[in-house]
């Protein structure tokens, strides 16, 4: 069935079950072979990209449904969820609905929430939904063509995961139970957009006293394999309570 179809007939019911003009956008953030990505759904009929969404139930918290939402597109739980801004642009939603009825439920004016999300990216398995043709990882260097303000909402995601990585779980939240230090660096590197110096880097983290060096080394390459570490969980906790108070 083809896209207008579909969100035409889901209008009426989308107006008795849903808060009008509340939605929420979701930026989830994986890593996996050194990169950071981003989860995006292409819409159906159209060569445009989105990020996962959608409007909240009568019936449930804000947090519930962003939560859901995610649920549905990765079949994950208690995924870190973090809210970081709200968007409410005049027509940031109404131009995309040019030419459907004024009565239309997605061609009202939205004001949504955005929320990050930090998952592990084995942990996921994506879902295709009935307006969607796809849904997949890209890596953060690899997006365009998006519909509405997404590429704008994802901008100020990666804005705010920079500005936060010294308060909030992120490295704990992306990377897998065990990682090598070259690894952990990378992330950091790739959210903060500069390179670190390995020296400085490997000082820091081992006087936050947050990992946790395990007497097990990473198999396989040409070089040496390299250690491998994990968070100590409540130390780790405790150092985001006063912060990592260091810049980078």
């Amino acid at each position: 069935m083809e896209f207008r179809k579909i969100i035409e007939e889901k209008s009426a019911t989308a107006w008795e079950i849903y808060i009008p003009n509340l939605s929420i956008d979701c930026v989830v953030f994986g890593f996996h072979d050194t990169t950071l990505k981003v989860l995006v759904t292409k819409i159906k009929d159209q060569n445009l990209w989105a990020l996962p969404g959608g409007y909240v139930l009568k019936t449930e918290n804000l947090r519930d449904g962003a939560s859901r939402i995610l649920y549905d597109r990765t079949g994950a739980k208690d995924i870190y969820l973090q809210q970081f801004r709200v968007f409410g642009d005049l027509n940031r939603s109404e131009d995309f609905f040019e030419g459907y009825p004024d009565t239309l439920w997605n061609k009202q004016r939205f004001i949504s929430v955005g929320f990050y999300a930090l998952v592990d990216f084995s942990q996921v398995n994506l879902v295709v939904d009935e307006i969607s043709d796809a849904c997949e990882w890209k890596s953060i260097d690899e997006l365009s063509d998006f519909m509405m303000d997404h590429k704008s909402i994802f901008d100020k995601a990666l804005l705010t995961l920079r500005k936060q990585l010294n308060h909030k779980p992120i490295g704990y939240s992306l990377l897998p139970e065990k990682f090598t230090m070259p690894e952990l660096q990378k992330l950091y590197e790739i959210i903060l957009g500069k390179k670190l110096n390995r020296g400085n880097f490997y000082r820091k983290m081992l006087r936050y006293d947050i990992l946790e060096k395990l007497d097990e080394i990473r198999k396989g390459g040409a070089h040496k394999a390299p250690d491998l570490y994990k968070f100590d969980v409540k130390k780790y906790q405790v150092a985001l309570k006063n912060g990592l108070n260091e810049g980078w």
